[in-house]
C-alpha cells in the first residue's frame, strides 16, 4: 500500500519546509570564515559564536515550542517560528558588526519548529505509512546540507553575507506558502508519546545510559562539525578571491564521501553491527582530525575531508533510528526531543570552543578538541548493549479485562509496555515474528480494540 495523496503533500511539503530551513542555517558555515572578518568588531571567537549561537536557542526552545503546538495547534507555531526566523535572516543581513550578525543567528535558531513540523507529519499520517513519510523527511534533511554547503559559496561570491541572509529570509516567506497552500490541514491527532516530548518521562530518560551513548553521539559529531567549518574553509580557500571556487572543491569531496557510506552500511548494517560501525565512524572522523592537524595541505587535505564527513555522514543518518530503537514504548518523542536538544547543543558549543582556541591558541586547538571529544565518545560507545530489533506498536484501550496489563506482559513477542491512561493508549515494544497482534487485541478491548503500528 502506498502513500495517499494527503501523505504525499504532507512528505513533501513539510520535507521542503525542513529543507529551506536547513539551507538557512548552514549556508553561512563554508564561507563565514572567509567573509566574516570584512564585518566590525570580528575576531576569531565572535566568528564561532555567530556560526554556532542558532544551536544554542534551538536547544533551548525545540521542546518548549513543540509543546506549544500541542496547545494551539501545528501550523500556527510553525507560522510564528518561520517569521521569527525571516527576521533573523532580515537582522543579520542589514548587519555591518558581527555582534548583530551573532543576534541575527540567534533569532534564526529561536524559529525553533522541526518538533511541530515532525508531530504535523505524524498528524497527517496513517500508523502504517508514517515511517515513509518520516524516511522522505530524513532523505531530504540530509541532501539540504548537501546542497547548503555547495550552495553557500555559490550565493556568497557575488552577493556576500548580506545576499546569503537576505535569500535565506525569501526561503522562509517561501516555506509559510508552502505551509499555507500546499501542506494539508490536520483533522486528527498521532499519538503523543511518539510525536511529542513529554516532561514526566524526561528524568527517566535522562538517567538512561544506553539513550545517553546516542544522545552524546549527536552532541559530539555537531560539535565537531561546528569546530571544522570554522578553519576549513581558509584551509582550502585562503582568501576571499579565491571562494568562489570553494564549491567545486567540496562537491567532489562530499560526493566521495557519500559513496563510501554504501560499502559502509553493507559491512556494518547489514551484518547487525551497528556498534562497530558507529565506533569506526568515529574514529575516521578523528583520523581526519589527526591529518588536518600534521599535513593540512594539497590531496592529504581532501583525503581528511572525505574521511570527515564519511563518518559524519553515517553517525547522522544512523543515530535517530538506534534512538527509536532504543526508547522505551510511548517515550520515543520525548527522547527524540532530548536527542535534537544534544545536538543543537553540540553545534553551540563547538562555536563558542571553536572561536576561543582560534583566537587563543591558533588553529591546531580546534582540531585537538575535536580529536578528543571523539576519542572520548568512542570509549563511551564500547559499553553499548546489543538490542535485537522491536518494532513499536500501540493500541487504543476501550475496554479491558481483569488484570489485562498482566496478561499483556505475557503475551509472546512483547519486550516492553507502557499504558498512558489519559491517552487511552497501549505502548509496546515487539518482536515481530513471534508477536501476535489479534490476541493482544482480544485481550485489551475485545472486537472494538484498533491497531496502530508506527
Amino acid at each position: 500500500m502506498g502513500l495517499t495523496a494527503t501523505e504525499r503533500k504532507a512528505a513533501i511539503g513539510l520535507a521542503g519546509v525542513f529543507a529551506t530551513r536547513m539551507l538557512g542555517l548552514f549556508m553561512i558555515m563554508p564561507v563565514f570564515a572567509i567573509y566574516g572578518p570584512e564585518l566590525g568588531g570580528y575576531t576569531p571567537f565572535w566568528m564561532g559564536l555567530a556560526i554556532g549561537i542558532y544551536g544554542l536557542t534551538q536547544a533551548c526552545l525545540q521542546i518548549p515550542m513543540g509543546h506549544l503546538s500541542d496547545r494551539i495547534g501545528r501550523k500556527p507555531v510553525i507560522y510564528l517560528g518561520l517569521l521569527v526566523f525571516a527576521g533573523g535572516s532580515v537582522m543579520a543581513a542589514l548587519a555591518d558588526h558581527i555582534v548583530w550578525v551573532t543576534i541575527g543567528r540567534a533569532m534564526q535558531g529561536a524559529g525553533a519548529i522541526s518538533s511541530a513540523l515532525l508531530a504535523l507529519a505524524a498528524d497527517l499520517s496513517s500508523d502504517e505509512q508514517r515511517p515513509k513519510v518520516m524516511a522522505i523527511i530524513g532523505v531530504f534533511i540530509g541532501l539540504s546540507f548537501t546542497v547548503a554547503i555547495i550552495l553557500g559559496p555559490v550565493i556568497a561570491a557575488p552577493f556576500g553575507l548580506s545576499g546569503l541572509f537576505w535569500f535565506t529570509a525569501l526561503l522562509s516567506l517561501l516555506a509559510m506558502l508552502v505551509i499555507r497552500f500546499w501542506v494539508p490541514n490536520a483533522t486528527t491527532s498521532a499519538p503523543r508519546g511518539d510525536t511529542s516530548a513529554r516532561w514526566a518521562f524526561m528524568r527517566k530518560l535522562i538517567g538512561d545510559r544506553q539513550l545517553w551513548r546516542f544522545n552524546s553521539a549527536i552532541f559530539a559529531i555537531h560539535f565537531c562539525m561546528t569546530c571544522v567549518f570554522t578553519v576549513l574553509p581558509s584551509l582550502l580557500m585562503p582568501s576571499v578571491a579565491d571562494a568562489s571556487g570553494m564549491w567545486q572543491t567540496l562537491l567532489p569531496v562530499l560526493f566521495v564521501s557519500f559513496l563510501l557510506l554504501i560499502p559502509m552500511m553493507k559491512l556494518f548494517n547489514a551484518r547487525g553491527q551497528i556498534k562497530a560501525g558507529l565506533i569506526v565512524s568515529a574514529l575516521l572522523m578523528a583520523a581526519a582530525c589527526v591529518l588536518l592537524m600534521t599535513t593540512p595541505v594539497g590531496y592529504w587535505l581532501l583525503l581528511a575531508a572525505v574521511l570527515f564527513f564519511a563518518g559524519f555522514n553515517y553517525l547522522e543518518a544512523g543515530l535517530p533510528s538506534m534512538v527509536s530503537l532504543f526508547a522505551p514504548p510511548g517515550q520515543k518523542g520525548s527522547a527524540m526531543g532530548i536527542f535534537t536538544s544534544c545536538q543543537f547543543a553540540g553545534a553551540f558549543v563547538g562555536g563558542v570552543v571553536a572561536g576561543s582556541l582560534l583566537q587563543w591558541q591558533g588553529r591546531e586547538a580546534v582540531f585537538i578538541a575535536m580529536l578528543i571529544a571523539l576519542l572520548l565518545w568512542a570509549l563511551f560507545a564500547l559499553g553499548l548493549q546489543h538490542r535485537h530489533h522491536l518494532k513499536s506498536v500501540n493500541f487504543a484501550v476501550t475496554q479491558c479485562h481483569d488484570n489485562w496489563f498482566e496478561q499483556l506482559m505475557q503475551q509472546p513477542g512483547v519486550a516492553e509496555a507502557v499504558y498512558v491512561p489519559e491517552e487511552q493508549i497501549v505502548y509496546l515494544k515487539v518482536y515481530k515474528q513471534e508477536f501476535d497482534a489479534q490476541r493482544v487485541m482480544a485481550l485489551i478491548s475485545a472486537p472494538a480494540a484498533e491497531l496502530k503500528e508506527n
